[in-house]
């Protein structure tokens, strides 16, 4: 008898341990909301745009908020933004000029993960 009770408590009781271990199950994550103010990017459908500012802060090795403002993607308050893209405009009219359709210049071409472009090599230590 007292086996009998023991297990209508511990079966219980075990269930509701096991349940609060197990992970919940995740809701998917929203899509991010789709951009705004593009006037330079023209993206094709499916395009990530996430990853294409991952190329460009890792080519400039600098951090979003270097061309936005923190919290508003979409605003032209910072001059750099513009700068950025006239950087984009001369990158694609430069790409644009090769008929395979391959990326031939980006901003890591000049920039090398530097927030100034690098206009000549550095000069080699003397030995």
């Amino acid at each position: 008898m007292y086996a009998v009770q023991m297990r209508k408590l511990l079966v219980p009781a075990l269930m509701l341990a096991l349940i609060s271990i197990l992970p919940a199950q995740e809701k998917p994550a929203a899509p991010p909301a789709a951009p705004t103010n593009l006037k330079v990017l023209k993206l094709p459908p499916g395009a990530d745009i996430q990853q294409i500012m991952r190329t460009f802060t890792a080519g400039l090795g600098v951090q979003c908020s270097h061309c936005h403002v923190q919290g508003n993607n979409a605003s032209d308050e910072n001059p750099k933004k513009e700068i950025a893209r006239q950087m984009i405009k001369m990158t694609q009219e430069i790409n644009g000029k090769f008929h395979d359709g391959k990326l031939r210049v980006s901003c890591y071409t000049c920039h090398r993960g530097e927030a100034e472009p690098k206009t000549a090599p550095e000069p080699k230590a003397a030995q």
